[in-house]
């Protein structure tokens, strides 16, 4: 998802998202049952992206919508389930004709701030007994990445996601009236497709917040730089790993 939380600077390319980093909406499938979806559930793909989580929530008989606040990725998500209904949509701002019974969102909630913005709307937008499912990352998400990136740049806070520690995140999801049953930190190192080339190609996708001010060749000379910094902690030689820390959280509307 693309959220205009994010830097101005943060570009989503819906060729690349697909073709290189695919895995983002693949983990999200593990998902899928912890929502506990009924035949004629109605359910929201919060951050839907290009709509495949979307789908396979359709395909347990749910009414299931999807919103994204990057009209690119909805085009590509209406093209690709014209049976289904997108619109684009602010995580922070969004409304609802009528209260739902679950709220899914993977690989989203990281973007966009203020995160009780985003807290605020789930809580309004569910049914009482509604479930809310979510995953995103977590405290410690990327940080060799990022403290690589900081080195090289020789600068500090670069960082400008929202990385919430378990604690701090179901505190907030209470704040709101949602009752959390379950919510875990998992380390999960990703596989980055392209070989030599995927840590480069993460950084370019995901990273444009940790290159502000820099020209293109300046950004080539920093991740050349990171990747020197990192070979030998994520690269395998073959394939570079990102090291995620996923947040992962279950909540119900009381």
């Amino acid at each position: 998802m693309a959220s205009d939380a994010m830097q101005a600077h943060q570009v989503w390319d819906t060729d690349r998202y697909q073709n290189q980093h695919d895995f983002v909406w693949q983990y999200g499938t593990a998902l899928l049952d912890l929502l506990k979806v009924k035949p004629g559930d109605r359910i929201l793909d919060l951050g839907c992206g290009t709509g495949e989580l979307t789908h396979a929530l359709a395909e347990t008989g749910a009414i299931v919508s999807g919103i994204d606040a990057d009209a690119d990725m909805i085009a590509v998500a209406q093209q690709q389930y014209p049976q289904l209904s997108f619109g684009v949509a602010d995580a922070r701002t969004f409304t609802l004709e009528q209260a739902v019974d679950g709220i899914f969102s993977n690989a989203v909630l990281h973007w966009v701030k203020p995160p009780e913005q985003v807290v605020q709307r789930v809580a309004n937008g569910l049914k009482p007994g509604g479930q809310f499912v979510a995953e995103f990352g977590g405290r410690g998400n990327v940080q060799k990445i990022v403290e690589a990136v900081e080195t090289v740049r020789q600068r500090k806070n670069l960082n400008s996601w929202y990385f919430p520690s378990v604690g701090d995140y179901a505190h907030l999801l209470e704040t709101y009236g949602l009752e959390v049953s379950f919510a875990a930190l998992i380390d999960r190192p990703t596989l980055l497709k392209d070989g030599d080339c995927g840590l480069a190609n993460w950084l370019r996708m995901f990273g444009g917040q940790l290159f502000v001010g820099l020209s293109s060749d300046d950004v080539d000379i920093v991740i050349s730089g990171v990747e020197s910094l990192l070979r030998s902690h994520l690269y395998d030689g073959s394939q570079w790993h990102a090291d995620y820390r996923r947040l992962r959280v279950v909540a119900v509307k009381r």
